[in-house]
C-alpha cells in the first residue's frame, strides 16, 4: 500500500467509480460523478479518470464486476493512482477485497464526505460531532484506511496497514474513544440547549438547503456581516447565528450545514444537536439553486432530510436562488414557476439572485411579513410597522 505521508505540495490522484442501473440515464450517472469529483476536489484530490459499470446491484465481492475490476486495476497500476473512490457505500468485505486487489487506498462516498466535514469543522462541537460519526463509520471497516485516519488526526500510523491483532487493539481503542466523544458531545449539547432556551422570546429563522446553493451569501446579505461564503461544498459546517432586524422587527437567523445526496446516516445522527436550530425554528428559508439541472431532486433530498429531523411541516419560504444563471428575463419579471409545486399552503416561493442582488427587496418584504406575524404572537401589543 505504500506510505500515506505526503508533503504539502503533493496532490493525490484518484479514479472515480460509479454504478449505472439500467433505468438510470447516462446524463444522470455523469451528474452524480461530477458531484463526486467536486467532493474529491474539496479535499485537493485530483480526478484522473472515471469508470462506469452498468449494473443494477453492486457485486457482493468487489462492487463492480470482474472485467471492470481488472480494467480499473490495470489503469491504477499503469498511472500510479493513489486512491479509488466509489460513489456508494462499500461493505467491510468489499473494502478488504478492493484494497487487496487494487493495492491503493479505497474511499467510498461516506468516508469522503466525513473527511470534508472534518476539514471544515471549526468549533469544538462540530469537530466532536464529525469525529464521532467518523469513528462509528470506520469501526466495522478497519483496514488500511485506519492508517489514513491516524495520519489525518496527527497519530503515528503504520506503514502498509496493520495486522489483525493490531486492528483488534485499534477496535478497542475506538470503542473507548467513541464513549469519550459521546460524553463530551452530551455536555456540549446541554450547553447548546440552554443557549437555545434563552432565545424563546425572539422569532427564529433557519436557512436550509442542498450544499452550495448560496445560503451563506443570503446570510451575509440579511445580517450585513462578513459571513464566509464561497463556491464550494460544505462551506458551512458549524451553525452560525446572527441577529437581524428588518423595519425594527428583530429575529435570529441561523445558517446550518448543507444537505447532500446520500449524506452518511452517522453524520446526520451526530449533527442532530446542531440541527436543533432547524427543528426549533419558526420559519425555514429553503434555498434552492434553480440554475442546477437537478434542482428538484436536490429539493427532494432536503425535504426528506427535514422529515427525518422532524421539521418537515415548518412554515417555509422557498428561495429559488441564482436566477441570473438562467438567462433570466429583465429584472422585475420573476415567473419561473414551470415544474415547481406552488400549491403547498405552508410554503411561499420567491425568486432571487443573491450574488447579483436581484429581487432582494421583495425577498426582504416577504420575510418581514412572515417574521412580523410570529413576532406579534410573542408580543401581541407590539405596534408593528409596515414594510418600507
Amino acid at each position: 500500500m505504500g506510505d500515506y505521508y505526503l508533503t504539502e505540495k503533493e496532490i493525490e490522484r484518484a479514479v472515480l467509480v460509479a454504478l449505472s442501473p439500467q433505468k438510470q440515464s447516462d446524463e444522470k450517472t455523469q451528474e452524480y460523478l461530477d458531484e463526486l469529483e467536486f467532493l474529491a476536489s474539496t479535499l485537493d484530490i485530483e480526478t484522473s479518470k472515471t469508470f462506469i459499470q452498468k449494473l443494477d446491484k453492486p457485486d457482493v465481492r468487489s462492487f463492480v464486476g470482474k472485467g471492470k475490476l481488472e480494467e480499473i486495476m490495470t489503469y491504477v497500476k499503469d498511472q500510479e493512482i493513489d486512491i479509488v473512490i466509489f460513489d456508494d457505500d462499500l461493505t467491510p468485505s468489499q473494502i478488504r477485497n478492493l484494497e487487496r486487489d487494487l493495492k491503493v487506498k479505497i474511499y467510498d462516498r461516506s468516508l469522503l464526505i466525513l473527511d470534508i466535514f472534518l476539514k471544515r469543522a471549526k468549533t469544538a462541537q462540530a469537530k466532536t460531532q464529525v469525529e464521532l460519526a467518523r469513528y462509528e463509520y470506520l469501526m466495522p471497516r478497519l483496514t488500511r484506511m485506519w492508517t489514513h485516519l491516524e495520519r489525518q488526526r496527527g497519530g503515528t500510523g503504520t506503514r502498509g496497514g496493520a495486522g489483525e491483532k493490531e486492528i483488534e487493539t485499534d477496535r478497542r481503542m475506538i470503542r473507548d474513544q467513541i464513549s469519550v466523544l459521546k460524553k463530551k458531545l452530551e455536555k456540549i449539547d446541554k450547553q447548546g440547549a440552554t443557549r437555545r432556551k434563552s432565545r424563546t422570546n425572539v422569532v427564529r429563522v433557519a436557512l436550509v438547503g442542498y450544499t452550495n446553493v448560496g445560503k451563506s451569501t443570503i446570510m451575509r446579505i440579511l445580517s450585513k456581516e462578513d459571513i464566509y461564503a464561497k463556491n464550494e461544498l460544505f462551506a458551512t459546517v458549524d451553525s452560525t447565528v446572527r441577529k437581524v432586524v428588518i423595519n425594527t422587527v428583530p429575529f435570529l437567523l441561523s445558517d446550518t450545514v448543507g444537505f447532500i445526496r446520500k449524506l452518511p446516516h452517522n453524520l446526520i445522527e451526530s449533527f442532530k444537536s446542531t440541527l436543533d436550530e432547524v427543528r426549533e425554528a419558526d420559519i425555514l428559508l429553503h434555498v434552492v439553486d434553480i440554475s442546477h439541472p437537478s434542482f428538484e431532486e436536490h429539493m427532494q433530498v432536503v425535504n426528506e432530510t427535514l422529515e427525518e429531523l422532524g421539521a418537515g411541516d415548518k412554515e417555509t419560504i422557498v428561495v429559488y436562488n441564482k436566477i441570473d444563471q438562467l438567462g433570466s428575463p429583465e429584472e422585475g419579471d420573476f415567473e419561473f414557476t414551470a415544474g415547481i409545486d406552488t400549491t403547498a399552503s405552508s410554503k411561499t416561493n420567491i425568486f432571487i439572485s443573491a450574488v447579483k442582488k436581484k429581487n432582494i427587496g421583495e425577498f426582504r418584504r416577504v420575510l418581514f411579513e412572515k417574521v412580523k406575524k410570529h413576532h406579534l404572537k410573542i408580543y401581541p401589543n407590539y405596534l408593528a410597522p409596515e414594510f418600507y
